[in-house]
């Protein structure tokens, strides 16, 4: 009897293992059998789902790069991809910008956008992404290297040109002029100079630049606008190749009460250009579309990381501006302030 006893325990106790086996191997929804994470290990989807596409801007001190920052943003939200979107303090610091593009290619992401303010020291970084398999699209300004799927931005060179027959005719075909360009080392500094240059070189041979400087900085710009009519006091018109240098070049000229004696001429939107347009101190400016090159940037990111065929340029284009035609509609959608 005491045989029959533990007989009928031990077969208790191997069907109640059987029977707490079975119920393991099972979960609320029937999957009988099925192995599964513990619910805290996943990831939440919501951020494990979206592509993750760091944009580096030049910087945040001009309210075209706020523009930039809208369109990127408007696009992502429309093809449900995470950007984060940052620049250094002034776009002198090209060091900070590479030390932003360095720490974004080290979180790993699906793709980036990348506005270079040295088109040749980034090179590094942009082989550093080629071998990890992220595709680069450049905006704004594109780079010395074939890596970047496309760039997207306005066609520096031809708004320059343009500009630069605008200051003949306001100049009336003759005299000497100036450009304080923002720079002489991303494609767009280099671009909207040599844009400007060759064009009065070659259309215009009774116009004469006198000087060429260099600055995006409204302070100094201001300073470096002084020098050049204290050095050419003849100077008849002067151009300023970005937002920044554009102010500079309006607050020399007026410091030095030549308003309506030199004829500026400007390069991008913002309010206080608007406002000199307006006021009649600035003669007119080139705006491109920063919305559209935000916009382009994304669309043209998540378009790569899926294999997609993009465009190796992206032209976002240019308007011209002044007095005349500032509350036009279609002017008035590429404006920003």
């Amino acid at each position: 009897m005491k045989k029959s006893m533990r007989a009928w325990s031990t077969a208790s106790l191997l069907l109640a293992g059987v029977l707490a086996l079975s119920a393991c191997g099972s979960n609320n929804n029937g999957n009988a059998g099925k192995s599964a994470a513990p619910e805290s290990s996943k990831p939440a989807a919501s951020s494990s789902e979206k592509l993750y596409i760091p944009i580096i801007s030049k910087g945040f001190q001009h309210q075209f790069w706020q523009a930039v920052k809208t369109g990127a943003e408007k696009a992502a939200a429309e093809l449900n991809v995470e950007i984060t979107f940052e620049g250094p303090e002034t776009e002198e610091q090209v060091d900070k910008q590479l030390e932003m593009l360095q720490v974004a290619l080290d979180k790993k992401p699906d793709a980036i956008g990348f506005a270079a303010l040295d088109s040749k020291a980034a090179q590094p970084y942009l082989d550093k992404a080629k071998s990890s398999n992220i595709p680069v699209i450049a905006f704004d300004s594109g780079v010395d290297s074939d890596i970047p799927v496309t760039t997207a931005s306005t066609d520096n060179k031809a708004a320059a040109a343009l500009a630069a027959d605008k200051m003949a005719e306001l100049i009336g075909g003759k005299g000497e002029i100036a450009i304080v360009a923002h720079d002489q080392t991303s494609r767009t500094g280099v671009d909207r100079r040599d844009g400007f240059k060759e064009q009065i070189e070659s259309k215009y041979p009774d116009i004469k630049i006198v000087d060429i400087q260099y600055s995006g900085d409204h302070l100094k710009a201001t300073d470096l606008t002084k020098a050049i009519m204290q050095a050419h006091p003849n100077i008849k018109g002067i151009f300023g190749t970005n937002e920044g240098a554009a102010i500079g070049v309006l607050n020399g000229v007026s410091e030095a009460k030549m308003d309506g004696k030199v004829v500026v001429i400007g390069f991008d939107s913002g309010k206080a250009q608007m406002d000199a347009i307006r006021s009649g101190k600035l003669a007119g400016a080139i705006t491109q579309n920063p919305i559209g090159i935000g916009y382009e940037t994304v669309k043209a990111a998540v378009a790569a990381i899926k294999g997609e065929t993009v465009e190796k340029n992206i032209d976002t284009g240019f308007y011209w501006y002044d007095k005349n035609n500032i509350d036009d509609e279609k002017i008035k959608a590429v404006l920003y302030e």
